[in-house]
């Protein structure tokens, strides 16, 4: 019965098989055709097609034009289409937590997932105002022009009451935390605030992004331990204040030319050809300030370890700086318009 019943089922899945050939083989014709012929990097072939014959991607980018138009500017106001941002934002966070954890025990997960939701809002809640108070400067770059604010498609009254929404959500995640940590938190938005202006009136905007961007390197301790203890916080805050600055000067080459004809600041203008020698000091600074966190903290091998990669990593992006900064000024001379800043 067991050889009768099993054949029986053979000849099913066969018949099964054959039939969905059939039904398919059209699908698939037309399949092949919207794909294009072999090797063009169609992404569409091995993604499928959406509707419209737009390809299926779970990119970050990808979402926010999935999302209904009304939504869309909202989400590229927070930059969600480029979450880089939010992992510079996380990732010193993560460090402290990490640090701050038993030994032999992982990170405390609900605090990971704090924080990553928090650093989604607040680096939101940044751009937000950093985009009304850079409105009218955006409106004179290539690269920042299609912005909503600097686009029209959100008005300023509109951007301020998101602004609200998203701070407001930020405090539901920050009042989850002890009080010393909500004390800590709320001193940090000064920071976020002014952050945007200081590019008008110093060449170290980096300088004061570095230290808005690294607060949760102070915020995970503290969540975590009760209060900061400063023989770890603080060298752990200026390392993640040397990395700062570190790729946001690469990143300010690629607006350097722009900046100087609207009159803003950076650290790239201010070193010019000595960005390579500035990079290297901040690398050396970093990985002497992580030294010092992994004696205070009692760390083992792995720490070094894993520190020694950082350094050598540091190290090669350093030797090519000036060749990135390079890159990025022909990139932005490719994509600009034939005269697109009115000083």
């Amino acid at each position: 019965m067991l050889g009768a019943g099993g054949a029986g089922l053979a000849r099913g899945l066969r018949a099964v098989r054959q039939a969905w050939l059939r039904g398919s083989r059209g699908r698939s014709v037309v399949l092949a055709r919207a794909a294009g012929p072999p090797g063009t990097g169609d992404s569409r072939r091995w993604a499928g097609l959406g509707p419209g014959g737009r390809g299926l991607s779970l990119s970050a980018a990808a979402v926010v034009e999935a999302a209904p138009r009304p939504v869309q500017p909202y989400l590229r106001l927070m930059r969600l289409d480029k979450p880089i941002g939010t992992w510079l934002l996380y990732l010193p966070c993560t460090w402290s937590i990490g640090l701050a954890a038993e030994p032999g025990c992982f990170p405390d997960w609900y605090m990971l997932s704090l924080f990553g939701t928090g650093a989604v809002l607040m680096r939101g809640a940044g751009c937000t105002i950093n985009d009304m108070w850079d409105r009218d400067y955006d409106k004179k770059v290539t690269r920042t022009a299609n912005r909503p604010i600097a686009a029209g498609d959100i008005s300023t009254f509109r951007s301020f009451v998101f602004l609200g929404g998203q701070l407001t959500l930020a405090l539901g995640v920050l009042l989850c935390l002890n009080y010393y940590s909500v004390a800590l938190g709320a001193a940090s938005l000064l920071l976020v605030i002014t952050y945007p202006l200081m590019k008008r009136v110093t060449y170290w905007p980096q300088l004061a992004l570095g230290l808005a961007f690294n607060w949760g390197a102070l915020l995970g301790w503290s969540a975590v331990k009760g209060s900061c203890d400063p023989s770890v916080c603080l060298p752990l805050y200026f390392s993640g204040i040397m990395w700062t600055l570190i790729y946001d000067t690469i990143y300010a080459h690629q607006d350097k030319k722009d900046d100087a004809l609207i009159g803003l600041k950076s650290t790239a203008l201010w070193f010019r050809e000595d960005t390579k020698q500035w990079l290297s000091g901040f690398s050396v600074a970093m990985v002497g300030a992580l030294s010092l966190v992994g004696v205070s903290s009692e760390q083992t091998a792995p720490y070094y370890a894993a520190l020694a990669a950082v350094g050598a990593h540091l190290a090669r992006q350093g030797s090519r700086g000036e060749k990135a900064a390079c890159l990025f000024q022909v990139a932005s001379s490719r994509s600009r318009a034939p005269d697109p800043v009115s000083v």
